[in-house]
């Protein structure tokens, strides 16, 4: 088994030779900011889980759980500020060696550490937006939220009467062709993948890295804890990305 500094160097010696990097972030990117994750002990999640679509469509019990959650989430959300995995995405994107960022996240951290947002693709939408589930419209999350805290447990659309939630993506609900058919675009033009605090266990998103092996693209994992595709990947280190990434970055 290879040590931690004979990994971080067969690392950079990929990604040096690498210049339309494409990055698959997870969760594990935004914990190191205070996000809490699904799976992690005390989170949230496990005291309030989350909503299934149709459950918040069809039941007003569901809506009204849908905001107790977040609710309490929202706090820490606001809080939240890029980490130096983040910032060091953004170096790698100002060196222009990376093509584009997918990320599992709905955080915004990554537009506010400085990438171009065009390069960023949500594949599970925003935390930052309210959008309307009947009419589509999106509107300031932050304005939505303050109806929520003021005590109206189950705000409709001012335009249709559709039921509001933040732009994200709920347990049982597509995500947008808009948004995958770039991530499959940014995979097939990538010559090597990274993926980062990703468990891989989430779909679409966890067939994006095997899209890029089917070209014999080089894969990198940094997680936390072992993913489906380690014994795969060119490179898999199990460290936080805040500690591995700018050190990576940096010898670029």
């Amino acid at each position: 088994m290879l040590s931690l500094e004979e990994q971080i160097q067969d690392a950079v010696e990929l990604l040096q030779q690498a210049y339309r990097i494409v990055a698959l972030t997870g969760a594990g990117i935004s914990t190191e900011s205070g996000i809490p994750d699904f799976r992690s002990p005390g989170s949230i999640w496990q005291q309030l889980p989350p909503v299934n679509y149709r459950d918040f469509i069809n039941k007003p019990e569901a809506r009204r759980q849908y905001w107790q959650t977040r609710k309490s989430l929202a706090g820490q959300v606001a809080a939240a500020r890029p980490n130096a995995a983040h910032r060091a995405l953004t170096t790698l994107e100002q060196k222009q060696r990376l093509l584009g960022v997918i990320t599992q996240n709905f955080d915004g951290l990554h537009q506010e550490a400085g990438q171009q947002p065009e390069r960023v693709v949500e594949l599970h939408g925003t935390s930052r937006l309210a959008a309307c589930t009947l009419c589509g419209n999106r509107s300031s999350m932050v304005q939505l939220q303050q109806r929520v805290d003021a005590g109206e447990q189950d705000p409709q659309c001012p335009i249709c009467g559709g039921y509001l939630k933040a732009a994200t993506i709920l347990f049982g609900q597509r995500v947008p062709d808009t948004e995958l058919n770039r991530a499959k675009v940014l995979t097939s033009q990538c010559d090597l993948f990274l993926v980062i605090g990703s468990s891989l266990k989430v779909v679409p998103a966890s067939t994006l890295p095997r899209l890029a092996l089917r070209r014999n693209i080089p894969l990198i994992i940094i997680n936390h804890t072992p993913t489906s595709l380690d014994t795969v990947a060119d490179v898999a280190i199990h460290a936080s990305a805040g500690d591995i990434l700018p050190t990576l970055v940096a010898q670029l």
